[in-house]
């Protein structure tokens, strides 16, 4: 059996293809240079029209770099209230049956899944298919053979693979990822990510492993999964882990409750994590060096992020993280710029892996290496 660790690095070679500026060829026609380029404006459309779907959709109000020009629901009453309020032709908008003729409309130059996680794999493929680029909210997929066959069908298809890490973009967390790399810090020795919220409504899809593929982990605990790594500037090589249940009803088989675990690092650097459906006011990132710490609370949630070190504030502007978000990956898309940190197929394809291993570990009470 391959391990992870080849795994990642055959994927590793493959993403090289479907890095930024890997497009059809028919992308970039009558593009004449960069003044050209960096003018131009993303047209997306939005599949999954619930609460977050919507959020991003009033983010991209204030935009300059990319703009909703079309929806794909299969809820005729959504997309109805969808064309009124944001202006949407008709002929921009599709239901899950056929939209997969969006690769003859010339309007849409993307489509942001935004579903429940188990529908991010055959959405992206049929998207792909078309020949648009694609922006997956996170988790990519449910599992690492999803993800694998994603990022493999955008190669293919020879268009952009992106995921919704917001948080790569907000300015706080760069300016701490920043003194992290210029070294204010010092050696990085330890992480702590607490990511947690008390769940409600028990009939929700969160709570169907079917849907979503999991529990607290996947969808909140991968904030502090994604973290450890780039706050540390490193790549775990081992987790431990430990679930607990108090809810068997509410948290049937599949779906994780609270979920401690912990990852080592290469460079000696440990963090040591809580995911969690059962306790609010668990938004925290803390950050310890030889020189310095970081104390970020909130560290993930919409905003405003906030952060300190030994000598005060972090300063750095707050934003509507969707907005900006949005408006980088059109540079990213249509510009080939570079993020600070990635927020492409294989960044998540890396999450995606040591959650895996963090379930498996939870289950066999093993350290698991990576």
């Amino acid at each position: 059996m391959r391990s992870r660790r080849s795994f990642l690095q055959d994927v590793s070679l493959s993403a090289a293809a479907i890095s930024i500026g890997s497009f059809p060829k028919s992308y970039n026609k009558g593009r004449p240079g960069r003044q050209a380029e960096s003018s131009r404006i993303l047209r997306v459309a939005i599949m999954g029209l619930g609460s977050y779907g919507t959020m991003v959709a009033e983010a991209m109000r204030t935009c300059t770099r990319a703009q909703l020009t079309g929806v794909i629901s299969g809820t005729p009453s959504k997309m109805a209230a969808w064309q009124k309020t944001y202006h949407l032709e008709p002929e921009n908008c599709y239901n899950y049956e056929n939209y997969s003729r969006i690769k003859d409309n010339p309007n849409i130059d993307a489509v942001y899944v935004i579903t429940p996680n188990a529908l991010h794999h055959d959405a992206v493929l049929a998207i792909a298919g078309a020949g648009k680029h694609v922006i997956c909210e996170k988790p990519m997929s449910v599992n690492v053979r999803e993800a694998q066959e994603m990022i493999a069908a955008c190669q293919k298809a020879g268009v952009g693979l992106l995921v919704g890490y917001r948080m790569h973009f907000e300015p706080h967390t760069l300016q701490v990822i920043r003194m992290r790399m210029n070294g204010d810090l010092g050696k990085i020795l330890f992480f702590q990510g607490l990511s947690g919220f008390a769940i409600g409504d028990p009939g929700q899809w969160r709570l169907q492993k079917k849907l979503s593929g999991g529990g607290a982990l996947m969808d909140i605990g991968i904030y502090s999964v994604n973290a450890a790594r780039y706050m540390t500037g490193e790549e775990p090589v081992w987790v431990t882990a430990q679930e607990t249940k108090t809810d068997p009803v509410k948290f049937p088989e599949g779906i994780d409750e609270t979920i401690q675990f912990e990852m080592g690092f290469p460079g000696g650097a440990v963090a040591s994590c809580l995911s969690t459906y059962a306790m609010n006011h668990l938004d925290k990132f803390f950050l310890n060096g030889e020189m310095d710490f970081v104390d970020m609370q909130p560290s993930s949630n919409y905003g405003p992020i906030r952060a300190h070190t030994s000598g005060g504030p972090v300063n750095a502007p707050d934003v509507t993280h969707q907005t900006v978000q949005m408006d980088e990956m059109a540079s990213i898309l249509l510009d080939g710029k570079k993020p600070l940190v990635p927020v492409d197929g294989l960044e998540a394809l890396r999450d995606i892996t040591i959650m895996e291993a963090i379930y498996k570990a939870a289950a066999t009470g093993q350290r698991i290496m990576l």
